[in-house]
């Protein structure tokens, strides 16, 4: 282990000639420390930053406390927060939304982003959530004139404890001068995005405790209709499966869902390389550094940019996200189940892919007769509609051609995995797709399988798109 930190303290003296593959090297290390080094080598790897931090005069003493605090990964940082408007409530709520703003040259749209997060949530939604502003600026009489307005404008949100805003004092920041200029960015833009880091750290660190889940948005965004009840639906659907973050947007930092456990860890990443890159890129690191590989994006995007000037010196900023939709969105329960197949499957296009509530799909070699796909519920329930869709735009003739859909009850164990005993034909596939209205008034059993059946041989490979099913 002294070995990697003498490797690390040489690569230390190459940090002009070579930051990205510094950065690199410093956050695999990080990650290593964090997760699986024990006490006294974190204690010994503070005091080593400390002492670095001491070897820059550009980093103030103001950040000496911040990274302290760096040595414990798993805790909140130690800040005294100002609580312009608003009081936390004692019971946790199931969502965060987590707003950070700056006085912008041109244009504000904070309160139209609140606004749109209200008036899109129906009363039973709204009892479930609360918004908490970070007004990061430190031009404190703009804080106050922008908080006067929000209370104006939402007080009975804040009375009913909907509504926080908060300020982090000055003195909390670390240096904002002499900053690294990576990537040839100018002086200006690394402080900006610097600052940015930590403004989105210390409303993270706020956020902690208040909730089960946090949602990350922009100050500048407008929400779909009943986006918590279609955002719960996706959360239910992953159980089981390991995440550290899902998307709902494909724009910068506007709909990242992340589990509150994991926003301490969060916090003190975004603090440790705030002058590295841009939040985006970090929040990516991020996610990889915790073992998901790939992005868990859901569709259509439940947020959408709404700004025409950005919050950096007011530049233009058109960005739109093509997947939002504003109306309410349908999605479906898909109950927690398990899935099986006899198609021989390509690759990693696996049958879960099918049955997810994320844009991927189930791909498999050409079907034959009597080939089935079936879907197993861990418990018997009620099925009010199935929607399932084959093939893709690109490659349309990826259907399932000849095939019918089934019904099961009274679960049985079979060589080929679990199986109902008995079946009942809901219909059959057309085009490559199906949908069955009102399954509960149809079937008077609880469903235990819903299964597909190849009634016919095909040359043509097999895409299963989706699997929707809708529960009363």
């Amino acid at each position: 282990m002294r070995l990697v930190w003498k490797s690390l303290d040489k690569m230390r003296c190459f940090r002009k000639r070579s930051t990205i593959p510094f950065l690199g090297v410093l956050i695999t290390c990080l990650l290593f420390f964090n997760l699986y080094m024990e006490d006294g080598y974190v204690l010994e790897a503070g005091k080593r930053q400390l002492r670095e931090t001491s070897m820059h005069p550009s980093n103030s003493e103001r950040y000496v406390h911040t990274f302290r605090d760096l040595t414990n990964f798993s805790g909140t940082i130690n800040i005294t927060y100002r609580y312009l408007a608003g009081n936390p409530l004692p019971q946790k709520k199931y969502l965060t939304i987590g707003l950070s703003s700056v006085k912008r040259k041109r244009g504000n749209y904070l309160t139209e982003t609140i606004k749109s997060i209200f008036d899109q949530s129906s009363y039973e939604e709204l009892k479930e959530i609360v918004v908490v502003v970070h007004l990061a600026d430190f031009d404190l009489a703009w804080c106050e004139n922008l908080v006067q307005d929000i209370s104006r404008k939402f007080a009975h949100h804040i009375i009913a404890g909907r509504l926080l805003v908060i300020h982090a004092p000055e003195e909390y920041y670390p240096s904002l001068d002499g900053l690294k200029r990576n990537y040839n960015d100018p002086e200006d833009r690394v402080r900006f995005r610097s600052k940015q880091n930590v403004d989105y750290a210390f409303l993270l660190n706020f956020c902690t405790n208040l909730s089960d889940f946090y949602m990350m948005l922009e100050d500048d965004v407008r929400c779909s209709r009943n986006f918590l009840t279609s955002l719960k639906k996706v959360v239910t659907s992953r159980e089981g499966s390991y995440w550290v973050m899902l998307e709902f947007s494909k724009l910068g930092y506007i709909g990242k869902l992340y589990q509150s456990r994991d926003l301490p860890r969060l916090a003190h990443f975004l603090l440790m390389f705030y002058q590295e890159m841009p939040c985006d890129w970090l929040l990516i690191h991020f996610r990889g550094l915790l073992a998901q590989k790939d992005v868990i994006r859901f569709k259509p995007s439940l947020f959408q940019h709404m700004g025409y000037y950005s919050s950096y010196k007011g530049a233009e900023n058109k960005l739109k996200d093509d997947d939002f939709e504003e109306d309410f969105i349908d999605i479906p329960d898909n109950p927690p189940a398990s899935l099986y197949t006899s198609i021989n499957v390509f690759e990693n296009y696996d049958a879960t892919k099918a049955y997810s509530s994320v844009d991927e799909y189930f791909w498999g070699k050409p079907p034959s007769t009597g080939d089935f796909f079936v879907i197993v519920f861990h418990e018997p329930t009620k099925i009010s509609k199935i929607k399932i869709v084959t093939g893709t735009d690109d490659r349309q003739n990826d259907i399932l051609h000849h095939g019918a859909l089934e019904v099961g009850e009274k679960l049985v164990g079979t060589k080929r995995g679990a199986q109902c005993s008995s079946y009942i034909t809901l219909g059959e596939f057309k085009n490559g797709n199906i949908v069955v209205q009102d399954v509960d008034h149809k079937i008077a059993f609880d469903i235990q399988c819903v299964r597909m059946v190849v009634t016919g041989s095909q040359k043509e490979w097999l895409i299963i798109r989706t699997i929707s099913l809708w529960t009363t």
